[in-house]
């Protein structure tokens, strides 16, 4: 009988030794897992940031905005523009941040809590550029209508048949602004749900080793 209990002993202290190894393993895989989707993030965000600041560059918004003769609000648009830009670079700054933290992390709860740091960080970047996108739409359709010499015939047609020609103006906005900002949803939607959808299953996965 006492052979056989130190055998059970024996075997209790391999299938345990087994299973240590086995959880060290799946940390590793999912360490390195997570560290790669995050540092994706923030490769794709800095090539956006470069596609957006070369749209602005070989765009031809001087001549429109000296055709439309609004230095004052080309000043305010230059100084939103930089302020973008410099939010962009936080972001991106704070994506390598949470690289650098989960690349150099060896605690299963640090990695977890920088893991839903990084989905937090994620979320915000997309709404506050879908923010942008609405708000610098509705700021073009502003200034167009008001400053904009070609729509003289709509204002002149508002003015004169009312309230009727004013929502249907308004309604047409409304739906260029839902469509495009919805083509971004997707955008975003696809290129970092894929990349939050495996950073949450690396979270449920190491939710379930206990060290």
């Amino acid at each position: 009988m006492k052979e056989l209990d130190l055998l059970k002993k024996d075997w209790q202290k391999r299938a345990d030794s087994f299973q240590q190894v086995s959880e060290k393993d799946i940390y590793k895989m999912i360490h390195k897992s997570s560290s790669s989707v995050v540092k994706l993030i923030m490769i794709i965000g800095i090539f956006e940031f470069l596609f957006w600041i070369g749209i602005s560059i070989f765009s031809n918004n001087d001549e429109y905005f000296n055709k439309l003769d609004i230095n004052n609000i080309v000043v305010f648009l230059r100084v939103l523009s930089y302020a973008h830009y410099a939010v962009i670079i936080f972001f991106i700054y704070a994506f390598y941040k949470n690289y650098v933290l989960i690349s150099t992390t060896d605690s299963t709860k640090v990695l977890m809590r920088n893991i839903l740091k990084t989905r937090r960080t994620v979320n915000i970047y997309v709404w506050y550029n879908l923010g942008m996108i609405i708000f610098c739409l509705i700021l073009g359709f502003c200034i167009a209508y008001f400053y904009n010499p070609d729509l003289a015939l709509m204002k002149d047609k508002i003015e004169h048949d009312g309230i009727k020609t004013m929502a249907i103006f308004i309604g047409s906005m409304l739906i260029m602004i839902i469509l495009f900002t919805s083509v971004f949803w997707l955008f975003y939607k696809l290129l970092y749900g894929i990349l939050m959808r495996k950073l949450y299953k690396n979270y449920e996965e190491l939710k379930k080793i206990d060290f």
